[in-house]
């Protein structure tokens, strides 16, 4: 991949934020304790309880994969199975690692727009006592969803109700919880613990820091013991300070929701531009930082020479746009032109 292509593939090609750098630079002056027992960890825990509420159980990790996994392994057993969309990053993009870390089988919902609803997941409960099948557990839901989507609170309240009822979590995979935050213009509790979820994965790592994530749990009885689950799923970090720092950096002032809110406004801009253009047609509701289209092959082959990004159903001509918190007006101006010209 030549470093000159812009991408529009993921967030996650996107640079460090400078202040999350400099936050680094700063911690990395001599000597401190090793694992989370320093100050600059405690201060950034004490940025996200502030955030998630004073008795959130804040851990930090390095990976949202592993945030994940590792999270889910720890509120299951084996027999039990987790429910979700089929378009979960769960599902799709990491490599069966919660199947192999938690034993559990994944149930996944068909899902248009990224979103489940307690209607569709009713029907599984029907395995409840069953020896030979597993028992229902966890129910994970995306915020935002892998197609750009947004659950609002009164749909998490009712997802996390039907949880509760019937003796099920529910976890939410949090990688793009600010954009969802930014883009109903709300508290990002209001979409997490205020709302039900019982264990959250947190991500800061796509907008604007290095490798960020934190699990979080608002059900405190579930948090017992995780420091011994996060170390034997190789989540530990040594030096856990150029982890905090990032953390510190984005939540001191509103880095996280200023980054956010530009890679939301960013992809917007770009969905209202292409919308012009013949053969071009947007297929999701653009909500946040993501763009879902479908133009001609030969168009997406000619836009790839220049611009690096996905195609998302390679039978429809479906390709994913997606922005970060660098994306800028000029950016946007030129691909656009670059997709009209090659859609001609």
């Amino acid at each position: 991949m030549k470093t000159a292509f812009k991408s529009f593939a993921s967030d996650n090609n996107a640079p460090v934020h400078k202040a999350v750098l400099q936050a680094m630079l700063q911690v990395n002056e001599g000597d401190t304790v090793g694992y989370g027992d320093d100050v600059h960890t405690l201060e950034a825990e004490q940025k996200l309880k502030d955030l998630f509420g004073k008795d959130a159980k804040v851990f930090f990790m390095l990976t949202g994969t592993g945030a994940n996994a590792a999270s889910l392994a720890h509120i299951t057993r084996p027999f039990h199975s987790i429910i979700c969309s089929d378009k979960a990053h769960l599902e799709k993009d990491e490599c069966g690692a919660p199947e192999k870390m938690t034993g559990c089988k994944l149930h996944t919902i068909p899902s248009a727009d990224g979103k489940i609803y307690t209607e569709q997941i009713k029907p599984f409960l029907h395995s409840r006592g069953f020896q030979h099948h597993s028992q229902p557990r966890v129910i994970s839901i995306t915020q935002a969803t892998e197609l750009g989507t947004v659950y609002h609170p009164e749909e998490i309240k009712q997802i996390a109700h039907f949880a509760n009822e019937n003796d099920m979590y529910l976890h939410m995979d949090g990688a793009r919880l600010a954009n969802a935050a930014a883009a109903l213009n709300m508290p990002m509790n209001e979409l997490a613990g205020s709302s039900g979820v019982d264990v959250l994965s947190y991500g800061a790592t796509k907008n604007g820091a290095m490798s960020a994530e934190a699990v979080i749990f608002f059900n405190s009885d579930l948090a017992k013991d995780f420091e011994y689950s996060r170390k034997q799923s190789m989540q530990l970090m040594s030096k856990m300070r150029y982890v905090s720092a990032q953390f510190q950096a984005l939540h001191t002032g509103e880095l996280w929701l200023e980054n956010a809110r530009r890679a939301n406004d960013m992809a917007r801009l770009l969905a209202e531009k292409v919308k012009g253009i013949p053969s071009v047609s947007i297929t999701q509701k653009v909500e946040t930082n993501a763009v879902f289209a479908i133009l001609p092959a030969k168009a997406i082959e000619i836009l790839q020479r220049r611009y690096f990004f996905y195609i998302w159903d390679n039978a429809r001509n479906e390709v994913r746009w997606m922005t970060a918190y660098h994306t800028n007006e000029k950016d946007i101006e030129a691909f656009v032109e670059a997709v009209r010209e090659a859609v001609q």
